[in-house]
């Protein structure tokens, strides 16, 4: 397939164009013309030459090809010379070029810089506000439950002020906003104290994205408007402390451990954030529901609210089912076109919180039957109970599900006692067969896959097991508030999709460390045992029955979805259970004053 001969190399010469090939587009031959080819027929009438400009000028010379001068536009002097002046692209030459105002900025810098501008004074102010809870909280005395009121309201605004605005009237229509409004909100509240509670109930679900979080603005007007009215009743004389009886002291003490966090936390800005956004307002809420004066109808109104407001929910997320559209989630719209089922979020952010609201809900309407003298109403209650579990089923949160399975039995425990058992098996018998239809997770449990059990509960496993190793990395004091986002993305070189482990207890354990962790357990057994103690209670005895219920199912949501502290009903839940046990320790008397006998004046000071 080959030749023997092989091409030898041509000498060098001139090489001749064979024909017009090697010239440039356009050229014309001047040989073709030499040769007589003017007789050709042009396939195109040539256009006549434009008229001369001034800012034109011919080129030097005449053309070989015998045809009209061409006119070239000259470049603009200005142009030529910014070009001939510009220096050439070294790496010596490089210089730091400033941002045009924040419009240049990227969103990571803009995050950075916000991050490095928040870390000196929220080292600060997170601990004061903290502190100052915790000394409202347990504190016997009108005058330090004053001043740690006063101490958490300084650190809230210092908290403020680490977050740089965007612009100094923004700042000015805050600080007006937050003056004119609480005052306004304290003298309604003082009027009708349940209005905490109804406001409280009523602005649960509205969420307004701030600061790339979803967080609570309407239910923080409230929390202004009662920490107004606490510091009104405190001053006028109120000597009732520690509201929220045995658990006084596991909530204040878990307060003060997380404002001292802040000092060690991997990531101040989250940490910020969480304080400001949550633990600090819905303290105050709780604090103000445990302090409102005992009114059956009042209660009775509250429950009629919930109702109201879970079909209200319910019918929007029919509404969802039916026509495939999906409100402020665009991330759930999209999960939905990739899944076989459809869930719906109604006018919550997340699924699992609209089943959660609905659990809740759920749970009142039970208590309400089992314990509770309705006569007609009972029927009600029935087709309300019907109807909220066909919205709770179009959620397809399996965690609501299971949350609502134990509070159920644990109703059943209470008013049919051993013969609950029989209820406990059931529920064990349909989470089998829960377990059973799932094929991906009984094949992950039978075949000991950590990606087929990952895939199962969508990704909740690698993020509590990944969870565990930072908690076992800092056992005792953790990574701080807030820093299990930066410390997971530190272990595993990639940023999670959520910023918590979907497991409260970890998430705590990781970030707070073992005594954190034991702070949390202790907070939650003295809320069940408060809650306990009063069910039977002829008057607090129902209410006491649902919010301690309430806890238990808002637990056993948390561990497989971790919004325990940031979910405003467990603090609603709060202020209920300590309102059933309504014991309040009055402030200690003030000391007398020891009066001192006269002593004799000696006769050379006398004289």
């Amino acid at each position: 397939m080959g030749r023997d001969a092989r091409r030898q190399a041509a000498s060098p010469g001139h090489l001749r164009p064979v024909r017009g090939r090697p010239r440039p587009r356009r050229q014309p031959d001047s040989a073709e013309r030499s040769q007589g080819r003017h007789d050709r027929r042009p396939l195109y009438r040539p256009r006549a030459a434009p008229p001369q400009r001034s800012c034109r000028r011919p080129l030097h010379g005449r053309r070989r090809d015998s045809g009209v001068s061409l006119h070239v536009a000259a470049r603009p002097a200005a142009r030529r010379r910014a070009r001939e002046a510009a220096a050439a692209s070294r790496a010596d030459a490089s210089r730091h070029l400033p941002p045009r105002r924040r419009r240049a900025r990227t969103r990571r810098e803009c995050g950075r810089q916000g991050a490095a501008e928040v870390i000196g004074l929220a080292e600060i102010a997170g601990p004061i506000a903290c502190l100052g809870l915790a000394v409202l909280l347990v504190a016997r005395t009108r005058r330090n439950r004053i001043a740690g009121l006063a101490y958490a309201g300084v650190g809230t605004v210092l908290l403020v002020a680490s977050f740089s605005p965007a612009s100094a009237w923004e700042l000015a229509a805050a600080v007006c906003g937050a003056l004119l409004l609480g005052p306004l909100l304290a003298w309604l509240f003082r009027r009708e104290p349940w209005l905490v509670a109804f406001a409280t109930l009523a602005f649960i679900p509205f969420r307004v994205h701030f600061l790339h979080h979803q967080l609570l603005v309407p239910l923080y007007a409230v929390a202004l408007g009662a920490a107004g009215l606490l510091l009104w009743q405190l001053v006028e004389g109120d000597g009732r402390t520690r509201e929220l009886g045995i658990a006084s002291w596991p909530l204040a003490l878990y307060l003060g451990w997380i404002g001292i966090s802040l000092e060690w936390s991997v990531d101040i800005h989250m940490a910020a954030i969480d304080l400001l956004a949550f633990y600090i307002p819905l303290t105050i809420l709780a604090v103000s529901i445990a302090r409102l004066p005992w009114q059956p109808s009042r209660v009775r109104i509250l429950y009629c609210e919930l109702v109201a407001m879970a079909l209200v929910f319910v019918v929007v997320g029919f509404y969802q089912y039916e026509t495939r559209n999906i409100f402020q989630n665009s991330k759930l719209q999209i999960s939905n076109t990739y899944s076989a089922l459809f869930r719906v979020n109604s006018v919550f952010w997340d699924p699992s919180i609209y089943g959660r609201f609905l659990v809740i809900a759920l749970i009142a309407t039970v208590v309400l039957i089992v314990r509770g003298r309705l006569g007609r109403l009972g029927i009600a209650a029935l087709v309300f109970a019907a109807v909220a579990w066909l919205g709770l089923l179009v959620s397809f949160s399996q965690s609501s599900f299971a949350a609502l399975l134990v509070a159920v039995f644990g109703v059943a425990a209470v008013v049919w006692r051993w013969r609950s058992l029989l209820a406990l098996a059931a529920a064990l018998v349909v989470l089998g067969g829960l377990a059973a239809a799932q094929p991906t997770l009984m094949h992950a449990l039978r075949h000991h896959t950590t990606g087929g059990l990952n895939s199962a509960t969508h990704g909740r496993a690698s993020l509590i097991a990944n969870g565990i190793r930072i908690a076992k990395a800092h056992p005792a004091i953790g990574v701080g508030l807030g820093g299990f986002e930066h410390a997971y993305s530190k272990r595993t070189h990639r940023t999670p999709r959520k910023s918590a482990s979907h497991n409260t207890p970890v998430t705590v354990a990781a970030e707070q460390g073992g005594i954190g962790l034991v702070l949390y357990f202790w907070l939650v057994g003295a809320l069940l045992l408060a809650a306990y103690r009063r069910i039977e209670h002829p008057v607090f005895g129902r209410l006491a029955l649902a919010a301690g219920l309430g806890l238990v199912a808002i637990f056993v949501h948390s561990l497989a979805y971790n919004d325990f502290f940031e979910d405003p009903t467990t603090w609603g839940l709060i202020g209920l259970v300590a309102l059933a046990a309504p014991r309040r320790v009055r402030a200690r008397p003030p000391r007398p004053v020891e009066e001192t006998a006269d002593e004799p004046v000696p006769e050379m000071i006398a004289q």
